[in-house]
């Protein structure tokens, strides 16, 4: 069952460190840290992808910075509470983790499949430019009861497609991780800027409604 519910959420990522692991929490006496990666778009642009590692799977005391790590794992959420409301935090949870000298030119940098359920109305936008958005907010199930909320940003006809959707349709996603910068507003004077991470659909396929 539980390798079944695996399947629901595979994540292959592969860039240059370059950050140390920071302390994240622990469980059970488990220590989880947080290693950055920046991961190469097919454009030259790029995109810093943070990843969580056991420090049962590699030596989180060494600094790695300026070598290569390849990952497979699933694209994980949790609530964290600040400013008197909840936060979505979002990381690679690392199940494999290397690192290298140089990246395995057979390893995919970037990629990501999801399969869950769409949990809040999609939200379908043009840009300025006239580019079509959708956004939809996609519940992927874990073992023992939890789920993990991943944005997914579709573009174009699969944003016309997103638009359609119902809440408790069930969705297939393939694409990658990218990350976006914005500026969070703290008052009438200061911002401060802030990394937000989604899923970049490239291909999706709509199974089912509840």
């Amino acid at each position: 069952m539980a390798d079944k519910v695996f399947d629901n959420n595979q994540v292959s990522i592969a860039g240059e460190v370059v950050s140390e692991f920071t302390f994240s929490h622990d469980v059970f006496g488990e220590g989880f840290y947080i290693l950055e990666a920046i991961v190469k778009r097919l454009s030259n642009s790029s995109d810093i992808i943070p990843i969580m590692v056991s420090e049962r799977l590699i030596d989180v005391k060494q600094d790695y910075r300026g070598k290569f790590v390849e990952v497979l794992g699933q694209f994980r959420s949790y609530n964290r509470h600040e400013e008197n409301k909840n936060k979505l935090v979002l990381s690679v949870f690392a199940r494999e983790i290397k690192i290298t000298d140089e990246l395995d030119e057979d390893v995919k940098p970037n990629h990501i499949f999801l399969d869950g359920y769409v949990c809040k109305p999609p939200v379908y936008r043009k840009t300025p430019l006239g580019r079509e958005i959708a956004d939809v907010l996609l519940a992927v199930n874990r073992p023992y009861g939890k789920s993990d909320y991943i944005p997914c940003i579709c573009w174009g006809r699969n944003a016309r497609f997103a638009e359609t959707f119902r809440v408790g349709g069930h969705l297939q996603i393939w694409g990658r991780i990218q990350s976006r910068e914005y500026q969070k507003k703290l008052s009438e004077t200061e911002f401060e800027k802030r990394i937000a991470y989604e899923v970049s659909v490239s291909k999706l396929e709509y199974l089912e409604d509840y």
